[in-house]
């Protein structure tokens, strides 16, 4: 659903300044400079975490899956930064699904709690457990998945059947194998899938074992090589950066479109109002690792990251150069300001949700109904999102840029639709 701007297209007469083109290029090159640093810093931290999984498989062991989950968690802190680049930038948008798609019928991976149920009228293969079934059948066809590969995984598995839920690649698919299912509710605790279910011979448990840790391998594998892709594509002369080049006030108008995109209708609406109108924690965006928190910090802080023109390496390096923030302050001071102000309460809301969750307050706990603290927290990041969404749109007027249209959510357009 997308959220029009109704923006006056600016029609100029004579030239442009070269100043002022080489000051968008300079902005733009910083972005792309980000971009190439954060997809980077994902492969880095996700081939730590492919280490990691590959000790769990050859040893498994308590120690060895709490390592496994603690490189996951980290894995998420560079990769959540890069969300800002998916709306706007269609090679992201376009390749996004294979590593981050959510939520997910976890059915369809591994084995269930009989609560999880069954099959249904819309995802027939929500129960299919490829873990525990070498062989099964899909679209009318026979599927051979003696041997699990990351091709059986992107090729045949990941939305199968052309039903988004059926995800089995990415974050949240190895998350999944890491945890389990989180079957606490609005109680404490995250999953708790014991390392015994990758053990060997006789210690194995809820069998499968060794098919189970050849999804994780190939999963793993898949993620860091859909990864590599991606971070190439923001090195010089990668299709990514190209594409901003070619056109500097598209590309300005695509940093911008990023930055209202995810404030707005995918973390205002569809990862935080939506589920807490639902009361659902089923609606978490990293629901089996309680991470939740986390990913909506770091979404949060990708979009600041892209006004102010600076990104912190997993190193600590700092990555940073011209910025929106000099562009719209050329142009008008109050309004960067206002700008930055609303980013940073933006992200002082966001961080008070990651110190409860941090503290013990978890994110599923906020959600219930009823949960008055809780509520006012979340409805804080939700609040701020909106707020800095309405000053993205102050500055594509002022830079005269043509119309952008930026995601949108029933649960914030049209919250009656979300109950029918």
């Amino acid at each position: 659903m997308k959220r029009a701007l109704l923006l006056t297209t600016a029609i100029c007469l004579g030239f442009s300044a070269p100043a002022e083109a080489a000051e968008k290029a300079a902005v733009i090159d910083t972005y792309a400079n980000i971009a190439e640093a954060a997809f980077g810093d994902s492969v880095t931290t996700a081939k730590t975490l492919q280490i990691a999984v590959d000790a769990l498989i050859a040893e498994p062991s308590a120690n060895n899956l709490h390592k496994a989950r603690a490189a996951w968690l980290a894995a998420r802190v560079p990769y959540q930064q890069t969300e800002v680049y998916r709306f706007g930038n269609a090679i992201v948008d376009d390749w996004e699904g294979k590593v981050n798609a959510w939520p997910l019928d976890e059915g369809l991976i591994d084995y269930v709690d009989a609560s999880y149920g069954g099959p249904s009228d819309e995802n027939e293969l929500a129960a299919l457990n490829v873990v525990a079934n070498p062989v099964f059948t899909l679209s009318g066809k026979e599927i051979d998945a003696s041997e699990i590969t990351p091709e059986v995984l992107s090729e045949t598995l990941h939305e199968a059947d052309g039903v988004e839920a059926n995800v089995a690649t990415g974050y949240h698919a190895i998350e999944f194998l890491l945890w389990g299912q989180d079957l606490n509710g609005h109680g404490t605790g995250a999953g708790d899938r014991s390392w015994t279910d990758y053990a060997q011979g006789d210690d194995c448990t809820n069998g499968n074992c060794d098919r189970r840790a050849a999804y994780l391998k190939a999963a793993t594998e898949l993620l860091v090589s859909d990864l590599e892709w991606m971070a190439a594509q923001w090195a010089e002369g990668g299709a990514g950066r190209d594409a901003l080049i070619e056109n500097e006030a598209a590309g300005i108008s695509t940093m911008l479109t990023g930055m209202g995109s995810l404030s707005y209708g995918e973390q205002a609406g569809e990862r935080m109002r939506l589920g807490l109108m639902l009361n659902d924690p089923e609606e978490e965006h990293d629901c089996f690792s309680d991470n939740t928190h986390n990913s909506h910090y770091y979404d949060g802080l990708g979009v600041q990251n892209v006004y102010l023109g600076e990104y912190v390496r997993v190193d600590g390096t700092l990555v940073s150069g011209a910025s929106l923030s000099d562009l719209v302050a050329s142009a008008d001071t109050a309004l960067d300001m206002e700008m930055k102000a609303k980013l940073s309460t933006t992200m002082m809301s966001l961080g008070r949700i990651k110190s409860a969750a941090e503290a013990g307050f978890a994110y599923d706990q906020m959600l219930e109904q009823g949960n008055a603290g809780g509520e006012a927290l979340i409805m804080g990041g939700v609040n701020g999102l909106i707020d800095q969404t309405k000053t993205i749109e102050r500055i594509v007027a002022k830079l005269e840029l043509d119309q952008i249209d930026f995601e949108g959510s029933d649960s914030l357009d049209n919250p009656t639709a979300v109950f029918e």
